[in-house]
């Protein structure tokens, strides 16, 4: 069974009838329980189980009967969530695994319930599922599986998003009288559209090694460090002859004091098999959607070139790692 996902909105519904919950930073995971038995499936449909094996205990311990849960393995460490502690867990070595789980151990978030007691439930509207969600969750009593917060009202969940800021990865709406729908975006979801003002402290070429292909992002840490962060390749075309001659006369090592890029992923001429360092003159600001490890997950969205801003103004702090749940429950 495939997990119902969400289709990318500029807005979220003004109308009544939906359901707002907070947009977890996690990996999607379906939980199959029947007693200890119990396998958990990502949303490719790939086995979880033997990655979080501190989950699977839990549920297992809390022996439910033929029950299917919808939701979001999250990993807080310290007072954040962190991606990168969930993609280190996806390691080949069984103890490695062990280890980790018994260090940073992972937590689930629930906000869906397809099947109780061997009772499909994927029929039934959202408020019935919600309603079968929560006693289930009240019976497990495990502080590593959580419930989701929700709220009936547009104007709340909009306010969570103002008040939370960077550190809520956004909010997803479902339809209250809504039946669940395996595979279909029949789901809503506004992401937070953040952006970070940031020192191009590199470059590479392209593939031919005559144009820049994309900016090398970087952030002065608390120590004045100039770290790298990110990438950005929206760069129109009609526009990087005449940058790239720009960046050009920049050229000087070092380029990051801090953390430096690592090696290039697909470009293969002896020109572009290194990145180029630049002096740390120039500040844009990119839109950027996710955080993991002080980095920006994927690539960024070119805004616009700030010749009014500082390079050593480009700090660190721009950036808000999400909080974690203890800490969001306290706004909703």
């Amino acid at each position: 069974m495939a997990p119902m996902e969400a289709r990318l909105v500029a807005e979220l519904p003004e109308s009544p009838g939906w359901q707002f919950e907070p947009k977890w930073d996690g990996f999607r995971c379906l939980a199959f329980c029947t007693g200890n038995d119990v396998a958990l499936s990502s949303k490719s449909g790939k086995p979880l189980g033997r990655y979080f094996p501190e989950i699977v205990d839990r549920l297992g311990a809390a022996d439910l009967r033929d029950a299917i849960l919808d939701g979001e393995l999250i990993l807080p460490i310290g007072s954040r969530l962190s991606f990168g502690a969930l993609q280190a867990r996806l390691h080949p070595a069984e103890s490695r695994i062990r280890k980790l789980a018994r260090e940073t151990p992972a937590q689930l978030m629930l906000f869906d319930c397809l099947q109780n007691g061997g009772e499909p439930l994927i029929e039934r509207p959202l408020r019935e599922r919600r309603a079968h969600l929560e006693r289930l969750h009240a019976a497990i009593g495990d502080a590593a599986i959580l419930l989701s917060p929700k709220t009936d009202d547009g104007a709340v969940a909009r306010v969570w998003l103002a008040r939370m800021g960077d550190a809520l990865d956004g909010i997803v709406a479902k339809r209250l009288d809504g039946r669940y729908e395996p595979g279909e975006r029949a789901m809503l979801k506004i992401k937070q559209l953040r952006s970070a003002d940031c020192v191009v402290g590199g470059f590479r070429y392209d593939r031919a090694g005559t144009r820049v292909a994309s900016l090398l992002l970087g952030l002065y840490d608390d120590a004045a460090k100039l770290d790298h962060v990110g990438f950005t390749s929206a760069l129109a075309n009609e526009d990087k002859r005449a940058l790239t001659a720009r960046l050009e006369a920049l050229i000087e090592p070092p380029g990051f004091t801090g953390k430096a890029p690592g090696g290039p992923s697909r470009w293969t001429t002896e020109r572009s098999a290194d990145w180029q360092p630049l002096r740390p003159e120039l500040v844009v600001e990119v839109r950027y959607d996710q955080i993991t490890d002080d980095r920006f997950r994927h690539g960024t969205r070119l805004l616009r070139w700030r010749p009014d801003k500082a390079p050593r103004q480009c700090r660190m702090e721009q950036l808000a790692p999400p909080l974690r749940p203890s800490e969001i429950d306290e706004i909703v």
